[in-house]
């Protein structure tokens, strides 16, 4: 994906990013199936919402990058920094339909019992795919680092399935969350969302 692809709005990226495959270079890859916007100062809910610190940086910096937060003490979570440069926003990769390196993920994450969880979720799916914090900045347009996000040419659906984000405690009425329609492999309870 080109650089001008993440320069838009979170919004839009977002819903653009539904079918795409973020793909790691030891072989891993993974449908996009459910995905979160945050739109940095205007969103309660974004980590840049008070500005910029140390920690969300790479957040204000160019589009296309990784932003890996470490979150609950325990887990990491995967965004693709979007729009202008300075803007904090950035789009919340949650969901994987698993494609390539299956073994690879069930090595990783031995205790689930289906395929369909490998990824369903945020940190299952960074846990499955190898992303920590060392990822953290990394470019995904140049794929020089590791990882990238390609087009396969799956369009993106027509009418996502969205719905208010999971997992937040303030700007949960902004519905800022898609979904591929009857995916199996979205988290949560997004497939019953309209």
């Amino acid at each position: 994906m080109s650089r001008a692809f993440f320069a838009r709005a979170a919004t839009v990226v977002a819903q653009q990013l539904l079918n795409k495959i973020l793909v790691s270079a030891d072989g891993r890859a993974g449908r996009i199936v459910e995905v979160e916007a945050y739109l940095g100062a205007v969103d309660p809910a974004s980590h840049t919402f008070r500005g910029r610190t140390l920690s969300n940086a790479v957040m204000f910096g160019p589009p296309g990058h990784m932003y890996v937060r470490f979150t609950y003490g325990m887990h990491w979570c995967c965004n693709c920094v979007s729009g202008p440069v300075g803007g904090g926003c950035g789009v919340l990769i949650r969901a994987l339909e698993p494609l390539h390196g299956l073994e690879q993920m069930r090595a990783v994450r031995p205790r689930i019992t289906r395929d369909r969880d490998l990824c369903r979720g945020p940190a299952r799916l960074t846990e499955a795919m190898g992303i920590s914090g060392i990822q953290n900045g990394i470019d995904l347009v140049g794929a020089s680092e590791g990882f990238t996000i390609v087009d396969d040419g799956m369009a993106p659906p027509r009418n996502p399935v969205g719905g208010p984000r999971i997992g937040i405690s303030q700007g949960k009425d902004l519905p800022l969350r898609w979904s591929v329609p009857g995916n199996r492999h979205v988290s949560g309870t997004a497939s019953q969302q309209h």
